[in-house]
């Protein structure tokens, strides 16, 4: 079949069959599009790329997807994600009252049968792998869902489909790249949604990436990408938002659900950007910046700590006790700033006991500051549900009956100095050497002695 366009279906292209396996067809499709366009330079031009369209419907992906062209968009007709875990600790004998059972949309459901638990990339829907000069470009994957289909380790409360493991990754791109977008997709049920070797200009933005055991992970290096709009919520034992070696990153305006082990984790990341994101954990840790991580920015977030609600998670616990604090720096000149904290916990599950938790640490470094951050600490007695949906907006709105929760805001430990720490905490709340940092307390309100309504207080 001859094709004039540059512009193909996946349920017109003649051979394969997209239900029964999608990636071959795509495959397929890649080969006729090299096929077409096998001069560099025609006119000015000669390598235009293509765009592969996925219609509504369900397609088993058996054969994964390699692409090593440029210029190539693959798109759907919507993201389609619906909570498969919610689904999976629902009685089965009730799922025949439930409207759905799967994801829709435009779906693509990873059936691969040969991945080799030694070989990370063999587990990917999408392989990106192309070496050489120049590098791979302008690659978009938008609208549509990936799915895989169901976990299957020993999980929490005895349900393997609670483990967030089953060796699968929904795209993996393997080689040196540059302006890939990542836009309006739906992932869920992946080992791990998104791995990304050095990246370029990278935009991943308005995806709905959850129910996955890692969601973003940028690795090796890269620079000047962005992660921007998101909603995002890894497995316990995961990342949400991962980035290594990477310079100018821009992370922004995500709303990073639980249960990550970590909302944000920069590892020997250098000025960067965290800013205007809403970042809620059931554990210690939301955003690390670790390996000498240096000169970024981490500014008007809200954070949020509180405990785990939904019944077939309870238990489970993060990887850091209470002392790692909610943010943990390693490295030098970064700014922390104008951030809102609230930290909601029952005071007698704090680790170790006896101990006020850890808002933000600085384990080593010189020359951060931590300016102007709002705290509010409460010790709760915190409840848990079967319904996931109704038990997660309860501890949301949940405000009452809290009593005050005495925290340690900034501990700066001794084998950091030189840094500065400004109206982050009263006296009695900021953990630093005075002789090695420079600290401003928050004015604090002192007791006075009781006035009748005809006098006045005059400080002299």
């Amino acid at each position: 079949m001859a094709h004039r366009s540059n512009h193909y279906d996946v349920t017109q292209w003649p051979h394969g069959d997209a239900a029964h396996d999608i990636g071959a067809v795509i495959n397929d499709i890649l080969r006729d599009v090299k096929e077409r366009q096998r001069t560099t330079d025609v006119e000015d031009g000669g390598r235009p790329g293509a765009v592969v369209y996925i219609p509504p419907g369900d397609y088993r992906l058996r054969t994964q997807v390699v692409i090593d062209i440029s210029f190539l968009r693959i798109e759907g007709a919507g993201h389609g994600f619906t909570s498969s875990s919610i689904r999976f600790n629902v009685p089965e004998a009730e799922w025949a009252d439930l409207h759905e059972l799967w994801p829709g949309g435009s779906r693509v459901m990873v059936d691969l049968a040969d991945v080799d638990a030694g070989d990370e990339a063999s587990g990917a829907a999408f392989l990106v792998r192309r070496k050489g000069s120049p590098r791979i470009s302008s690659v978009e994957f938008s609208g549509f869902c990936i799915d895989g289909l169901h976990f299957t380790a020993p999980g929490p409360d005895d349900n393997a489909e609670n483990s967030y493991v089953n060796g699968k990754t929904g795209i993996y791109v393997e080689d040196a790249n540059d302006s890939f977008r990542v836009n309006e997709m739906g992932f869920v049920y992946l080992e791990n949604a998104l791995t990304i070797y050095h990246a370029d200009a990278l935009s991943i933005h308005d995806n709905f990436i959850a129910e996955c055991g890692s969601c973003v992970e940028l690795r090796g290096w890269g620079q000047a990408s962005k992660i921007t709009d998101n909603l995002i919520g890894a497995g316990f034992a995961g990342h949400s938002i991962y980035a290594e070696n990477h310079g100018g990153l821009l992370i922004t305006a995500n709303n990073v659900f639980p249960r990550g082990a970590s909302s944000v984790h920069l590892h020997g990341v250098t000025r960067s950007s965290v800013t205007n994101n809403r970042l809620h954990s059931f554990y210690p840790g939301i955003v690390v910046l670790s390996a000498g991580s240096s000169e970024n920015l981490v500014a008007s977030n809200h954070f949020l700590r509180d405990h785990e609600p939904w019944t077939p998670f309870l238990g489970v616990e993060g990887r850091h006790d209470d002392a790692f604090g909610l943010v943990n720096v390693h490295g030098d000149g970064n700014s922390i700033i104008g951030n809102h904290f609230s930290e909601v916990v029952a005071a007698s599950r704090v680790r170790p006991a006896g101990t006020p938790p850890v808002i933000v640490r600085v384990t080593a470094g010189t020359g951060n500051r931590i300016s102007d951050n709002h705290v509010v600490a409460s010790d709760v007695d915190p409840a848990a549900q079967d319904s996931a949906f109704e038990a997660q907006v309860e501890a949301l709105l949940s405000t009452a009956d809290a009593r005050p929760l005495p925290v340690t805001t900034v501990r700066i430990d001794a084998g950091a100095d030189g840094n500065t720490v400004l109206d982050s905490g009263t006296e009695g709340e900021v953990d630093a050497d005075l002789e090695r940092n420079a600290v401003r307390f928050t004015p604090a309100i002192r007791p006075s002695h009781t006035t009748t309504a005809a006098q006045k207080m005059v400080r002299t």
